[in-house]
């Protein structure tokens, strides 16, 4: 079959999320992918890149790379508060899209390109990778299939390790400390979470929330100086699941004391099931399964089914299984990756709990999430 070829925008060399991640993803996935062009802010930057990384084609810009006829693909991996000029010319366009989530800074961003998807008839795919988390896919099953019995309650407790007291890298972390640019640990460890708790557990029904900046000032050892964030980083969201079980989700910011920094707990009548993990990046952390049934009172070790069609670790890994869907939508018509339409949902939802914690209400929640395949 033709390989689907593949432009990038948003490429630095050895330090980028698209180099960490998706170069590794897409050579691994060779008979399916071609790395054909590259597209940075200029042409000596996208020169850079290509050279850097074995890219046959460095762009001008972005639209000349979507008009290009050598292009099926165009991956967005740029900052959030870049996605919506870039995504708007590739799907004006008419060029299939692969975009990093948060789609864009806010919910008008991704419902205005959400309808231009649509309008356009392009596939059109969002990055929200702990989805296919394969200890994620098997504690779904597990839940579906009975193990817990009647689900009774779930609890979530996650650390975002950039959201503390101190800031590592100024130039690619501190746009994430402001609730404007739409990068926060809301939109990203909490939002990740947040869509893969879904599909193991079915829609939401109600929400009541608390967002709280408790880290005004952070410190940078790069300057020596505070810099400042009014990013939530305290974020407690609790309500009930379509089956009437009450929920509890607590993201802080910051690292742990000890090596669970991500503890996730499914309480049943006949059994309990639990996902660790180092922090609550759940998209890219190895996350260990555990669960118990019946008189045991020791959660032990549950297997997950190994995957060796990927990069070993996870965070070229998860996305390396985007792209394997993506292919698969691509070539039989399918829907099995996440897509704008899921982003857009799971934007509305995150509208809500933001709605929820400055009314101090508990609301309803209309939003259905598509449950991946």
């Amino acid at each position: 079959m033709k390989k689907i070829k593949v432009g990038i925008v948003g490429l630095q060399p050895g330090r980028s999320w698209a180099a960490l991640a998706h170069i590794p993803a897409l050579q691994h996935l060779s008979e399916d992918f071609e790395i054909a062009g590259v597209a940075n802010s200029g042409i000596e930057s996208s020169r850079a890149a290509a050279a850097a990384c074995g890219i046959p084609v460095a762009y001008d810009s972005v639209s000349d790379m979507a008009a290009s006829p050598d292009i099926d693909l165009i991956v967005v991996t740029v900052k959030v508060p870049g996605h919506f000029s870039v995504l708007r010319e590739v799907l004006q366009a008419g060029k299939h899209v692969y975009c990093e989530w948060p789609l864009g800074k806010n919910l008008q961003e991704a419902e205005a390109l959400a309808a231009l998807a649509r309008e356009k008839n392009v596939l059109a795919v969002t990055g929200t990778q702990a989805r296919v988390n394969p200890a994620i896919r098997e504690l779904a099953r597990l839940a579906k299939s009975g193990y817990v019995g009647t689900l009774r309650s779930v609890s979530i407790s996650g650390w975002g390790k950039i959201w503390g007291d101190r800031i590592e890298s100024l130039a690619t972390d501190e746009y994430l400390l402001r609730r404007e640019n739409g990068a926060t640990m809301l939109t990203i460890p909490f939002a990740h979470t947040l869509a893969a708790f879904q599909d193991v557990l079915g829609d939401i029904t109600s929400v009541s929330s608390i967002l709280e900046t408790r880290i005004p000032q952070v410190y940078a050892p790069e300057t020596g100086q505070y810099v400042s964030m009014d990013a939530a980083d305290q974020i407690i969201v609790t309500g009930t699941l379509i089956g009437g079980a009450p929920f509890s989700i607590h993201f802080r910011g910051g690292e742990p004391r000890d090596s669970r920094g991500f503890v996730w707990d499914i309480h049943g009548s006949e059994g309990d099931l639990r996902i660790t993990g180092e922090n609550g990046m759940t998209q890219i952390m190895p996350l260990t399964l555990t669960g118990a049934r019946g008189n045991d009172k020791t959660l032990h070790p549950l297997p997950v089914p190994d995957d060796d069609t990927v990069p070993a670790g996870l965070v070229s890994g998860n996305v390396a299984r985007i792209y394997q869907r993506l292919a698969a939508d691509l070539r039989n018509g399918t829907r099995t990756a996440p897509d704008f339409d899921d982003a857009l949902e799971l934007h509305t939802l995150l509208d809500i709990i933001v709605r929820a914690s400055k009314s101090g209400e508990r609301l309803p929640v209309s939003v259905h999430n598509r449950e991946l395949p």
